[in-house]
């Protein structure tokens, strides 16, 4: 089986968002994708059958457990397949379209947050976040800072974060540089991921919430501060969102076990 790792999210190696894309002849044993991705060890191992059938059927495992939909390893498994495919996944069919000068686009579901009460001990997990809103979509908790450099700088309290009812918390503020409309980081300690470097489905959150913030449509840009960093572009569409990105193979390979 061949087995690629993906840098997501960048054009430059060793940056944005690593993935693990994994190219299967047939469908395989959930244990045994799980194995793979404890052992690859990255924020995602996406599985992918190339078995003649369309949609391709592709499933996404952190090391710990399975995820309904992920972003980067996704865009990991079209710049690996060539830009242009249709993939059937857990939320439906996800498109991706080869955007010309190595961006690739994708369409995914808009999951839009609204206004939910705090954790009693949002201060605790996030210490030096003013914060300015909390409010969620069915599976993240978002956290609107003060400001950019608050995002920076947090040092979040993951074990808090892991016992709350969500499988992972954002950070955002506005974007304080030019060409940058918003900032965000993402931690998922509960699904094994302390701090996800570029998450591309927390997009379809963020983007539809700051459009409404900045009175803006058409497309955003959104940095995600983490260490490694990353950019992604992101466009509401009513129940949509088009989310474009670029990627770098890092290692090629095969999969013996």
């Amino acid at each position: 089986m061949r087995l690629y790792v993906v840098d997501s999210f960048t054009e430059t190696p060793f940056s944005g968002n690593p993935a693990g894309v994994v190219l299967l002849d047939s469908p395989a044993p959930e244990e045994w994708m799980r194995s793979v991705a404890a052992e690859l060890k990255h924020a995602e191992t996406a599985f992918v059958v190339l078995d003649g059938t369309e949609p391709k059927p592709l499933r996404w495992f952190t090391p710990t457990t399975e995820v309904d939909l992920c972003g980067h390893a996704t865009l990991a498994t079209a710049h690996v397949l060539g830009g242009e495919q249709r993939f059937g996944t857990r939320s439906g069919e996800l498109v991706c379209t080869d955007a010309g000068d190595g961006w690739i686009g994708m369409d995914f579901p808009a999951s839009p947050p609204s206004p939910v009460d705090a954790p009693a001990d949002l201060a605790a997990a996030l210490p030096g976040i003013e914060v300015r809103e909390v409010l969620a979509s069915p599976q993240r908790l978002l956290v609107r800072a003060a400001g950019p450099e608050q995002v920076r700088a947090l040092v979040p309290d993951l074990a808090r974060i892991a016992a709350w009812p969500y499988r992972g918390a954002v950070v955002t503020a506005r974007g304080d540089r030019e060409g940058v409309d918003f900032v965000s980081r993402f931690f998922a300690p509960a699904a094994g991921i302390p701090e996800d470097p570029v998450t591309g489905s927390a997009h379809c959150q963020l983007a539809p919430y700051w459009a409404a913030e900045l009175g803006r449509g058409g497309e955003l840009v959104g940095e995600q501060v983490s260490a490694r960093g990353g950019f992604v572009r992101a466009e509401p569409r009513g129940e949509r969102v088009a989310l474009r990105g670029r990627a770098v193979t890092v290692l090629a390979g095969e999969l013996r076990v």
